[in-house]
């Protein structure tokens, strides 16, 4: 039997390779064959590819009035990505005669890996007599071999059933889906340029535009209360003394307090564990303020993991198996002496039950099972970031078999006015504080080397509220972990891609990354006040859709069933985007550019004639052109008013002039659908967010009342009985309440 082994890349055929004994061989009696992919070989064809050609134009159109897109007429089709065609072929080829193919990709959080090993498979039509997976933690030869002993069967034969591939061909298909919202934006920003939306980059684009408006929307308040001050400078506050506009009236409410010893009410020891390991985003974080893009930091870290430098990158773990703590606890010191920490301090060295955990995949991110010469070799190597990232990969690692920071928290009162109460925390043993510098620990905390003081004097305190602090790179990070959204690799190149300078390939970026500070571009800004009250735009709807992929591969659900929703979202944000593109308009003071809108050409009358295809929102079919070129009337239901909400309108083909200039183009005769042939009004296809049926229109055009559910402006929903009738000089729909 020979069994082919298809790694993600060829540095991991490379370290498999090396586990094994060769590209090629015999390990423990199975012959096998290592082949190597590229990432993603395939990609989905353009949305205009995926339906059938007579609807190819319309979803090649960039128009509101074809949007949503029907999902179900979808082929998902793929294509080989820029020169992968190579390699694809290599993979067939290797595949020729083998018994069993190993599916040797990486264990994303997101199923990613499992996913560009199914398309090569899908699209080529391989199909081996055995398909498994192999289940590694990383690419260092033990785990390599203990993963190819115990590689697993895939279900049914079958890749598609995989629960790593359901998990990420949602994902992949939700977000194909999503680039409506691209579109939606652009079109009604009014404005040249591509804004780019999508569930993570409108979630961070909301988060960091609504913390720069806090942020820049701060006026600085003082008001002002009174305190006790002690000896060695710890406060003493009652919270119900209380808050005065000015100082003199703080004064002045003074009197009654004087100056008097400090009680000491109780001292008690605690301690703080050290902080949790790393993720990409964490690391990225950290090192934004020293300069580092995000993009820098992946690549270099990729190099190094390439060479088991480090860890694996992409991993969405904060804690470590215990199998890989002893694989490393026997590395330590050769560590320790890499980056300079005092062996003398890594005195636990049992696993903490908050750093060492089984159930996960690759590990949290930590210094590799090679361990460089020194912090020199590295820089020699991977330039000054990588030894940037050895450093802060090691000491966050190493700050594990540190002892816990502990202190003393001490709190007392003023005597003789007990409600005014102070505490302090006082130092008594680092610990871990020595090895590494965590800032989120460190800023929370208020420590004093002395202690409470032994006589406190009354004092006037400014309470200025706190400006809301400028948003970060680490302070996104820590926003999207709260909620969930996204893994720590993800947000990083997520966050990288919406960093990225202007480029060919980045002629729209939204946000910019100085030092670790997050900013709003111009077209960010726009993008930005287009998010509120979009689907698209909601961190809870980006959580949901994670949690939609576990469901999915737990066989909660289908994928089916995740990306129906897209739909809905798509209709539900033209509405609110249209309405956010007047308000952003007005605020950015930007007028509507002259767009250029798509031309259709035909023949009236005997006359070549040309024009515009869209109007108001909606793009006028094959069929409808040719109407209006039979000079017919055109009705549509889907037409977008200035205030971004739809409405039902007829007109025809008519001349007219533009600029002195002789021009056809499609006028607006009355709104709802024509009239019938006899030249009678009928009845709006729809109502207060209610869709009437052909039975229901016929009924109100002949007089007769649909009882139904409809929806107030406000939301509400209400009963009523509606009737289409004249209501002063003019057919429209009545309703009658029940009383």
């Amino acid at each position: 039997m020979t069994v082919l082994i298809v790694a993600e890349k060829p540095s991991a055929a490379r370290n498999f390779a090396k586990a094994l004994g060769g590209m090629t061989g015999s390990f423990e009696g199975t012959t096998y064959k290592i082949a190597a992919l590229r990432g993603h070989l395939y990609e989905f064809v353009d949305v205009s590819e995926q339906v059938p050609p007579t609807l190819k134009d319309r979803y090649k159109t960039w128009s509101l009035g074809e949007l949503p897109w029907d999902e179900a007429q979808f082929a998902w089709k793929r294509k080989v990505r820029g020169d992968a065609a190579s390699v694809a072929r290599d993979l067939k080829s290797a595949a020729q005669g083998v018994d069993e193919i190993v599916c040797a990709t990486d264990l994303d959080p997101s199923g990613e890996g499992a996913l560009l090993f199914a398309e090569p498979i899908l699209e080529q039509g391989i199909k081996p007599k055995r398909l498994t997976r192999m289940y590694f933690t990383d690419e260092a030869e033990k785990s390599i071999r203990t993963a190819f002993r115990q590689r697993k069967p895939i279900p049914g034969n079958d890749i598609t059933q995989l629960d790593e591939y359901q998990k990420a061909i949602t994902r992949s298909q939700f977000d194909f889906l999503t680039q409506q919202h691209t579109r939606i934006a652009s079109l009604v920003s009014g404005q040249r340029g591509v804004l780019r939306q999508g569930r993570l980059k409108s979630a961070m684009l909301l988060l960091v535009g609504d913390q720069l408006r806090a942020h820049h929307a701060y006026v600085k308040t003082v008001s002002y209360q009174n305190r006790f001050r002690d000896d060695h400078d710890v406060l003493y506050t009652d919270p119900e003394q209380p808050i005065f506009k000015t100082e003199a009236e703080a004064r002045a409410a003074m009197a009654p307090l004087c100056r008097g010893s400090v009680i000491v009410d109780s001292k008690t020891m605690k301690q703080t564990a050290p902080p949790r390991l790393l993720d990409l985003a964490g690391l990225a974080s950290r090192l934004a303020p020293k300069g580092a893009k995000p993009a820098e930091v992946l690549k270099v870290y990729q190099q190094m993991y390439e060479a088991q430098v480090v860890s694996y990158p992409r991993t969405e773990d904060r804690v470590i198996s215990k199998a890989q703590f002893d694989e490393m606890l026997p590395l330590v010191d050769q560590i320790a002496g890499v980056v300079g920490v005092d062996i003398a301090l890594l005195t636990h060295r049992a696993p903490r039950g908050t750093h060492v955990k089984d159930g996960g995949a690759h590990g949290a991110n930590r210094p590799g099972l090679k361990v460089p010469a020194s912090l020199a070799s590295i820089e020699s190597s991977y330039g000054k970031l990588g030894k940037a990232i050895y450093e802060e990969l090691a000491r966050s690692f190493l700050a594990m078999l540190a002892e816990d920071y502990r202190y003393e928290a001490q709190v007392g009162h003023v005597e003789p006015h007990p409600s005014f109460v102070g505490r302090v925390s006082v130092p008594k043993s680092p610990g871990w504080k020595r090895v590494f510098k965590a800032d989120a620990v460190d800023a929370d905390e208020a420590e004093s080397a002395t202690g409470l003081g032994s006589q406190a004097a009354p004092c006037v305190f400014e309470v200025t509220p706190k400006r809301p602090e400028h948003p970060t790179m680490a302070w996104l990070m820590k926003q999207l972990e709260k909620w969930d959204v996204g893994t720590g690799a993800t947000r990083t190149s997520t966050y990288s891609e919406l960093t990225r300078s202007v480029s060919a390939t980045n002629k729209y970026p939204l946000m910019v990354d100085t030092r670790g500070k997050t900013g709003l571009t111009t077209f960010g800004e726009q993008g930005y006040r287009l998010l509120p009250g979009t689907r698209i735009g909601d961190l809870a709807s980006t959580a949901w859709v994670y949690a939609q992929m576990k469901a999915v591969a737990e066989g909660a659900t289908s994928t089916k069933q995740v990306i129906g929703v897209v739909a809905d979202w798509v209709r539900h944000d033209i509405d609110v985007m249209g309405a956010n593109a007047i308000t952003m308009r007005k605020e950015l003071n930007l007028s509507n550019a002259a767009i250029q809108k798509e031309r259709h050409q035909g023949v009236m009358d005997g006359a070549s004639v040309t024009f515009t295809r869209d109007w108001a929102g909606h793009r006028f079919t094959d069929v409808e052109c040719a109407a209006l070129l039979r000079g017919e009337v055109v009705s549509a239901s889907d037409f977008i008013g200035k205030s971004g909400k739809k409405f039902e309108a007829h007109g025809r083909l008519s001349k007219g002039t533009y600029n002195g200039k002789p021009t056809f183009g499609f006028q607006l005769m009355g709104f709802g659908p024509p009239p019938d042939a006899s030249g009678k009004p009928q009845p709006p296809t729809s109502w207060c967010g209610y869709t009437f049926s052909a039975a229901e229109k016929k009924k109100l055009a002949d007089g007769t009342g649909v009882a139904a559910e409809f929806t107030s402006k406000s939301g509400k929903t209400f009963s009523a009985t509606v009737h289409f009738k004249d209501d002063g000089g003019k057919m429209k729909l009545v309703p009658t309440f029940a009383s």
